[in-house]
């Protein structure tokens, strides 16, 4: 908890542990969390097409959509802006910018 370097929230140390757990749990049940979550984009990227970064949004209905699901599984700190963050970054949404070689690389 004193390490500047790292999160010192207790609340989302024990999150953390939570959320793990929950994985674990999901996991335990038979289920893929992974094909849960691309089950919500039809296992599909969703591919945006904006020019301009001030027009990618923090959040959307679906990232809300999903941050319910999520939490009804017991997932806590899943709020729609941490979740869409995360729909960035693990391809479930494509929002580079239509200028960017990533965006035509990942478009196909």
């Amino acid at each position: 908890m004193s390490d500047s370097g790292l999160i010192r929230n207790k609340l989302k140390i024990e999150a953390t542990i939570n959320n793990a757990q929950c994985l674990i749990e999901f996991e335990k049940n038979g289920d893929s969390f992974s094909d849960y979550l691309w089950s919500f984009v039809n296992y599909k990227t969703l591919q945006n097409n904006y020019e301009k970064l001030n027009s990618i949004p923090a959040q959307t209905a679906l990232s809300s959509v999903i941050s319910k699901a999520l939490k009804k599984h017991g997932f806590k700190f899943v709020g729609p802006k941490i979740v869409y963050s995360h729909m960035q970054a693990s391809g479930l949404v494509n929002d580079h910018l239509k200028n960017c070689f990533r965006h035509k690389q990942l478009k196909g």
